[in-house]
């Protein structure tokens, strides 16, 4: 069997040469790419019954008929480059035309907008800390101060996986697990894409991208909360942004706020949630609340971009609308 294969590969070898020397123009070399390269070309059916030969002779053969394919490709190649001259044409291309340049991709609009804030908050002082999409219950709820019968848990507000494994609802367990490796002072925000089961519409949407800032050290207020915030905003969205704090409820933060900013463009808009870290947080990680104090807060990436780029429907950002994906932001 192996004989009667390297015997074909031989002679495929000198019609190959024969079919080439015979090719004067690119529909010849074409013709000659079909019969030796194509997908049933006889090569090709040669490389195609290999796996049907014992190991020893597969070896041998496919040596063969590999060198026999790469040295037909190159020398097709060459023939097909010594015939571009400034009339000739090949497929009906033009090849005195200047090439085309190739399009080019980008970052998603949500994407740069969150390393847009990152980099804010870099220049706040903040480190970056990254963490799982498929959450442990333990951190994602438990080690946050979420009661077992916290509306939060059900089925209608979280995506499970099990019973103790959820597609995280914010990106807070990123905070938790860096707490239990670094001792204070901590200072990180927490980028990163979040899950709920939520009924989408211009304003929410089942898969959107959160970022989350946590400082912990000793005296840290909420002044300290407020004008990092502040500062957040200024840099932003220029320095005559407002910031308002408004009482809210969360199960990690005590006391509570939610923000919003101001802006002469828009007025007032809520943004997201912050608070002074509740101490039960701080004992989950084994820090000493009589010690330690700290703020946490967070703000949906979507939100901000549809306040900087002036769009009002979240869902646009998921659409592959490439009218909106081309645009340089």
């Amino acid at each position: 069997m192996e004989g009667s294969v390297l015997e074909r590969i031989r002679a495929l070898d000198g019609e190959f040469d024969a079919a080439l020397a015979g090719a004067s123009n690119a529909d010849a070399l074409e013709e000659v790419r079909v019969r030796f390269l194509s997908r049933k070309g006889e090569i090709t059916q040669i490389m195609r019954g290999l796996g049907g030969l014992p190991p020893d002779e597969r070896r041998e053969v496919g040596r063969r008929a590999n060198a026999l394919r790469e040295r037909s490709r190159i020398e097709l190649d060459a023939a097909l480059a010594a015939l571009s001259g400034p009339q000739d044409t090949i497929r009906g291309e033009d090849l005195t035309l200047p090439g085309r340049r190739p399009a080019s991709g980008g970052l998603h609009p949500v994407r740069q907008v969150e390393l847009q804030l990152v980099e804010v908050f870099r220049g706040l002082g903040f480190d970056v800390a990254l963490g799982p999409d498929i959450e442990l219950d333990h951190y994602n709820f438990r080690c946050l101060n979420f009661p077992d019968d916290h509306p939060a848990r059900d089925m209608h507000d979280t995506f499970y996986v099990t019973d103790d494994v959820v597609m995280r609802t914010h990106t807070s367990p990123v905070q938790v697990r860096t707490m239990e490796k670094v001792q204070p002072p901590v200072r990180v925000v927490t980028p990163g894409r979040v899950y709920r089961s939520e009924t989408i519409d211009a304003t929410h949407a089942a898969v959107f991208h959160q970022l989350e800032g946590l400082y912990v050290d000793e005296r840290v207020t909420m002044a300290d909360l407020k004008g990092t915030l502040a500062g957040f905003a200024r840099a932003l969205f220029g320095d005559r942004t407002r910031v308002r704090f408004r009482p809210d409820f969360f199960p990690f933060t005590e006391p509570s706020v939610e923000f919003s900013f101001y802006t002469e463009a828009t007025g007032w808009l809520e943004i997201g949630g912050a608070g002074m870290v509740d101490p039960e947080v701080f004992r989950s990680v084994d820090y000493d609340p009589e010690k330690w104090s700290g703020f946490a807060f967070g703000l949906g990436v979507e939100r901000i971009a549809m306040l900087l780029y002036g769009i009002t429907d979240i869902r646009t950002f998921f659409e592959n609308d490439l009218r909106v994906l081309r645009q340089t932001w």
